[in-house]
Formats: C-alpha cells, sequence, structure tokens
C-alpha cells in the first residue's frame, strides 16, 4: 500500500484507482508546505512503474529505489530552482513546458509510465501553464500529470478543470506528536512543541526532529517578531526592509516568516480570549501573555488582516518593500502602563 501517514481518504482513493487501473491522466494535489503532497506524487511514481506484479510500489525493486533517489529515466520534477545562476529563480516558466512536451510525446524509456511532477504548481508563468494545457486536453496514454500546489486558487482555473483534485488536509497536533514520540525517538514534551510548531505538516515535524538547525532558525525568527512587536516605528521599518531583501532572495522563505506573525498574533488572541492552552508557540508563553496584556483584541485582530493583506499583496506580485512597510506603518503599537 502507499505509504503516507494521516491521509488515509486520498490514500484509499489512489489505491482504488490502481488496483482499476482507472489512474487519471492529470491530478492536482493540494495542501500546505509539507503536508506530504510530493511524498504522496513520488509513491504514485512508483506504483506505475514498479517492477513487481501488484498494484501497489515495493519501494525495494530497482525502480521504485531509482525514483525515490531521483535517477529514474522516465520521472522527472519540475520545480523553481531558488540556487539557479540563470533563468527565473520564482516561477516555473515556458521553457521547462517545452522540454515536458517534447519528452512527453516519446516512449518511455525505463519504465511503463513517464510521470511529470510541477513541486509548485501555483509558480507556474501564465504562458507556462498555457502551454501545459496542450498535454493536459491530449494527453499521450503512457504520461501522468501530478500538480503540486497550496490551494486550488493558486493555480488557473484552466488548469484546475482539467485535473482530479485531491486535498491533503493538516493532520491533528496529538497525531503528529504521537508519531514523532512512536518513530522518531522524540521525549512527550518536546514532541508537543514541535507538533504545535508544524501546523500538522507531518512532512515538516519529521525534519524538525533530526535537524536541531531548522528549530533554530524558527526560534531565531520569533525572537525577532517578539522584538519588532514592542519596537518603534523606525526600527519596524528596518525590519520590513530586510524582510523585503528576503523575499526577492528566496519568496518562499519570507513567506514562512510572515506566516510565524499569523500564528503569533493568532497566540496573542487565544490567550486574550482565555484560551492559553490552546496557543502554538509554547516555548514564548510569557512573551505572548506580555503582548496580549499590552494589546486590545480589536489590535490583534486588526494586526492579523495586515499580515494576511501583505502576504496576498505580495502574492499578487505587489512591491515587497512598500507592500511590508504598509503593514508596520498601520501595526498598532503596545499600549505601555
Amino acid at each position: 500500500m502507499l505509504r503516507l501517514q494521516g491521509h488515509d481518504a486520498a490514500v484509499q482513493a489512489f489505491e482504488a484507482a490502481l488496483r482499476c487501473a482507472r489512474m487519471h491522466h492529470a491530478y492536482l494535489i493540494t495542501g500546505p508546505a509539507h503536508v506530504g503532497k510530493l511524498t504522496l506524487a513520488m509513491q504514485i511514481a512508483q506504483a506505475v512503474n514498479c517492477l513487481t506484479a501488484g498494484d501497489e510500489p515495493c519501494g525495494t525493486c530497482e525502480a521504485c529505489t531509482r525514483i525515490a533517489a531521483g535517477t529514474h529515466a522516465d520521472v522527472r520534477v519540475i520545480r523553481v530552482d531558488p540556487e539557479a545562476t540563470e533563468g527565473p529563480k520564482t516561477a516555473i516558466g515556458i521553457d521547462a513546458v517545452r522540454e515536458l512536451i517534447a519528452s512527453a510525446h516519446l516512449r518511455p524509456y525505463e519504465g511503463r509510465t513517464r510521470v511529470f511532477v510541477f513541486d509548485g504548481a501555483d509558480t507556474m508563468t501564465n504562458d507556462a501553464a498555457n502551454a501545459l494545457l496542450k498535454v493536459l486536453e491530449e494527453p499521450p496514454p503512457d504520461v501522468r500529470l501530478l500538480l503540486l500546489a497550496p490551494s486550488q486558487d493558486s493555480v488557473l482555473p484552466t488548469i484546475t478543470s482539467r485535473c482530479q483534485h485531491v486535498e491533503l488536509h493538516p493532520l491533528p497536533t496529538i497525531q503528529v506528536a504521537q508519531i514523532l514520540q512512536a518513530d522518531h525517538g522524540m521525549g512527550a514534551e518536546q514532541a508537543d512543541i514541535v507538533a504545535r510548531l508544524s501546523r500538522g505538516c507531518l512532512g515538516w515535524a519529521i525534519e524538525a526532529a533530526h535537524e536541531p538547525a531548522l528549530l533554530a532558525g524558527v526560534h531565531q525568527s520569533l525572537e525577532r517578531i517578539a522584538e519588532v512587536v514592542e519596537e518603534g516605528l523606525e526600527d519596524r521599518f528596518g525590519y520590513s526592509e530586510q524582510l523585503a531583501r528576503r523575499f526577492q532572495r528566496d519568496r518562499a522563505a519570507a513567506r514562512e516568516e510572515l506566516y510565524l506573525w499569523l500564528r503569533w498574533l493568532r497566540d496573542v488572541l487565544l490567550v486574550q480570549q482565555g484560551q492559553s492552552n490552546s496557543i502554538v508557540n509554547v516555548s514564548w508563553r510569557d512573551t505572548i501573555l506580555r503582548h496580549a496584556a499590552a494589546l486590545t483584541p480589536a489590535d490583534t485582530v486588526r494586526w492579523l488582516h495586515l499580515v494576511t493583506e501583505s502576504i496576498e499583496a505580495l502574492d499578487r506580485n505587489a512591491n515587497p518593500r512598500l507592500a511590508l512597510d504598509v503593514m508596520m506603518l498601520e501595526a498598532p503599537s503596545l499600549r505601555t502602563t
């Protein structure tokens, strides 16, 4: 069977399609980062190319191991390369799609099915998405397209209408914590902290369990957020300038920092509503309590809206410095006692 913890409905649907040989030619798999989209896609690629006689990937044959290692000739992952020295660093362009179209009409080289995985289908340019329609409308019989994106709305309607949609939801925090304890040797207290920070995205939680630098980076970002909340306008503008430059270098990392802002402010609002046991950033409880006392609930809600509007503006390709400066300019200041 497919090995994907916590997404039983999606797994069962794909397993049924594999058993009945009724796989759709294109799937749009949506969900937040690290929720399991790429893991599911690669297991589907294994399933349609596995060398064993069954309908499910064995995970151990030559085809399965080569797909897992990223060396199988018939399985290709198309994604933005932020380290690239040439070409766009924030979008999948038309050249990548044209290359796909050319190879999609060739017979599989070493497997039964060619699989193209768009890891970040939401980053496709309009020209690239429109070019992809040619394959989606007239797919070769031995080709499968797997498009991964945060949501349906982040992909052009002309693309989503030609794909079968599968949505992966975040797991309950308690389930993530149990998996971290049972499968990754993490203590109960630390597992609870990591599970809360993961937002139900098991992939991130597992990575954090084995990479202390990841948690250290989150702690550093939260430390800066806590400072900015308490600073004046000049220092807040300095922060917005730094974050804008970071956004231009690494769009995903900067967006993730803005989501840290949302979770911080959500924790503040939960404390103001008497729900302090539900906060995510439990290691920062004292600071969050202080901020909750120094802001009104209306201030917190307004700040949440400002961060959300900034994320939406950046997604619409607004000027990063201007969008983030507006967020800091209109954000409330802490009340002094």
